[in-house]
């Protein structure tokens, strides 16, 4: 875990609120399950005494941000609300949203906005061409960072000597048959994907399914995201990936660089 630290860059133990960090550790343990959970299931996904889950639950009760039929929890919809406050305040999210929409209304295909969290990208934003109902991954989706082609352009922003430490200190378990996890591997292609801008990924991450993404990069020339267009292999090839879609992704990205700070 991370220490807190204060303003100065310097830790300090009083800083750290014991209560919020296993409220918030608790709430993420509904994560792992789609169906209302047992307070000692809760519990033990959190990793918290039973008595103390009890007490963190009631608290998310009384706020509003957990329900329970007497048995099991859940988390009600005003959850939302903690990533509504993300999304509305991230200056890439609005930045880039009608870039997104942009992208899929030419290209006829969901196009998506991932950021680095630690080992994992998440996806923040998403455009959606209208003749498609609801594919692709959701707000909010986490995959591997090391098998994603949204992963492979944002880890591209760190040294090569960095890159091979932090390629051999993550979790690399295989999703699919095709996915790649020598570390050894991973290192070269991604240093090759950062040489040509672009990181193409064929069923690594999902099978049946294939991504081309783009760093965004900031004023400075840091990358701080990427953007990807994906699709399952049996409609979209890969020539057409890079003849069509490529070509749309980077002059989009390109756009936005000047107006990231």
């Amino acid at each position: 875990m991370v220490k807190p630290k204060r303003p100065d860059g310097e830790p300090r133990a009083t800083d750290f609120v014991e209560s919020l960090d296993r409220g918030l550790r608790l709430l993420q343990a509904f994560g792992e399950r789609s169906s209302p959970m047992t307070l000692s299931e809760i519990a033990a996904l959190a990793g918290l005494p039973r008595a103390t889950a009890r007490r963190i639950l009631f608290t998310l009760a009384h706020g509003g941000y957990v329900s329970s039929d007497g048995k099991s929890f859940a988390p009600t919809p005003h959850v939302l609300t903690l990533a509504g406050a993300y999304l509305r305040s991230n200056q890439i999210v609005a930045v880039l949203q009608p870039v997104l929409d942009e992208i899929a209304a030419a290209a006829q295909e969901i196009s998506s906005l991932a950021v680095l969290d630690g080992d994992d990208v998440v996806f923040i934003a998403r455009g959606s061409p209208t003749r498609m109902f609801s594919g692709g991954v959701d707000i909010g989706y986490r995959l591997p960072a090391f098998c994603t082609a949204v992963g492979r352009a944002m880890l591209g922003r760190l040294g090569d000597a960095e890159l091979k430490v932090r390629l051999s200190a993550m979790k690399r378990e295989a999703l699919t048959p095709q996915t790649l996890t020598d570390p050894r591997r991973l290192l070269a292609a991604i240093i090759a994907d950062r040489a040509r801008g672009f990181s193409f990924v064929d069923r690594e991450a999902e099978p049946h399914f294939r991504s081309i993404a783009v760093p965004v990069k900031r004023y400075d020339d840091t990358i701080a995201a990427a953007i990807n267009i994906g699709a399952h292999v049996d409609r979209i090839s890969t020539d057409e990936m890079t003849k069509r879609f490529l070509p749309l992704l980077r002059e989009h990205a390109a756009q936005v660089t000047q107006k990231l700070v």
